[in-house]
């Protein structure tokens, strides 16, 4: 491994990381060096993920903590810190959550809990985050949102604003911690072949008729998402800030036809 890409002897912290993309991020930052502090709000599946990275010889800690919670979200940067003697290198804001709703059904209720995970949380973790980085003047932030942070879906309305704030968040601190040495970016996955998508990929024609729309014709694979993001906390990402990196396979950024439509 190149120095540019290693991530040798740095502090990393990965929420939602016991399952799905926020776990093969975690793996691809651990295989690229770093010692990684795996999140989730389940402790059990937490340390079973985990346990997975250690066979393989890869140092890990947990802290199980619920984002919705953001007293938690606080406490646990500051206590990682700590443990670490003041050092946060990278921070991999992953975990969100998703509410299927017509609009002119939802509840307050559902808006407040979309957005108290997918926004008030990962501000909390990245101001906290940046407290820890900026007196040694280098860090790497990377907000996991979604391809639906730069295009509109019907019936979730809640979830794309939360994706398009997370955005504009992203590219607001860039702005500031640039200065700083800290980069922000948002990696925005499209549709990926994960544990959460279960249920629609048991649709009938579903799989394949998404992978219709989407040029390389095919979901993603979850190490893919992985080593988007060990790029984008490495070295070799050092000039990319503010920067939304869409990883959906060419489906938001083309128009793809039936043959005898085109």
């Amino acid at each position: 491994m190149t120095r540019r890409f290693s991530l040798e002897g740095q502090v990393a912290v990965v929420t939602g990381a016991s399952r799905g993309l926020g776990f093969e991020m975690a793996k691809a930052i651990a295989e690229s060096g770093a010692k990684v502090w795996m999140t989730a709000r389940g402790r059990d599946d937490l340390e079973k993920a985990a346990a997975k990275l250690r066979a393989d010889g890869h140092d890990v800690a947990t802290r199980a903590f619920d984002l919705a919670d953001g007293a938690a979200c606080i406490e646990a940067i500051r206590d990682i810190g700590a443990a670490e003697g003041g050092r946060l290198d990278i921070l991999v804001n992953n975990a969100g959550i998703n509410a299927w709703e017509p609009v002119a059904q939802a509840t307050t209720a559902t808006w407040d809990r979309v957005m108290g995970t997918n926004i008030r949380a990962p501000y909390l973790l990245c101001r906290e985050a940046a407290r820890l980085m900026a007196p040694r003047g280098y860090g790497r932030i990377v907000n996991i949102g979604s391809a639906l942070a730069v295009v509109g879906r019907e019936n979730v309305t809640a979830y794309v604003s939360s994706k398009h704030g997370l955005a504009g968040m992203t590219r607001a601190m860039a702005a500031e911690l640039g200065p700083k040495g800290i980069t922000v970016n948002m990696m925005a996955p499209g549709y990926f072949l994960t544990e959460i998508n279960t249920a629609i990929l048991a649709r009938p024609g579903y799989e394949k008729g998404v992978s219709s729309r989407i040029p390389l014709g095919r979901w993603g694979d979850p190490e893919e998402a992985g080593g988007v993001v060990a790029f984008m906390a490495s070295r070799a990402s050092g000039y990319m800030n503010g920067h939304v990196l869409v990883v959906d396979g060419g489906l938001t950024e083309t128009l793809v036809l039936p043959v005898d439509a085109a």
